[in-house]
């Protein structure tokens, strides 16, 4: 029996967990004295969120990085599990998991070494077209988008599509 294609993988998710510096966004930070580090994001990234949590996704975000226009963003999205500032992922996973995250249920998408060793306890590890080369090697998929350029969409869309959860009356307004 063949191995389960990257599409047939998808069918069995309902929890994505995402980096934010280079998934959601394309790791430019604006650095001006005195603010917040200035990020984008990519408004059809943030799209596919908002609808994913409308049909029942759960998605967690877990950064390194601390921004309060980070968190507020993602919050205006709906996202409720925000965890900024963590500076070890794998305990931050285990916690999740000890809360009763399934990892076999579960998607990350990462793009450099910090999220490695999160990536390898998932049943569908993913990541932008621009990631680390060591991140790429254990993916399941590579999205065609670089990161902050689409690529949570991308993940998102296709997972929602397979599981018949995208063109839903939830898709029509924000």
């Amino acid at each position: 029996m063949s191995a389960p294609t990257y599409k047939e993988k998808l069918a069995g998710l309902n929890t994505f967990l995402f980096d934010v510096d280079g998934v959601f966004t394309d790791n430019r930070v604006l650095l001006m004295p005195g603010l917040d580090p200035v990020r984008t994001f990519h408004s059809r990234d943030a799209f596919a969120v908002q609808h994913a949590i409308k049909e029942g996704y759960r998605i967690v975000i877990i950064s390194g990085g601390r921004s309060q226009g980070v968190a507020d963003s993602l919050a205006r999205l709906g996202v409720q599990e925000v965890y900024l500032s963590t500076h070890n992922k794998m305990e931050r996973f285990e916690a999740l998991v000890r809360e009763g995250l399934d990892p076999a249920t579960t998607a990350y998408m990462g793009d450099d070494l910090p999220d490695l060793r999160v990536m390898q306890r998932v049943a569908f590890p993913c990541c932008p077209n621009d990631a680390a080369e060591e991140i790429k090697a254990i993916s399941a998929y590579i999205s065609g988008k670089a990161g902050g350029w689409g690529c949570v969409r991308d993940v998102l869309e296709q997972t929602m599509k397979v599981q018949g959860r995208w063109m839903t009356e939830g898709a029509h307004h924000w």
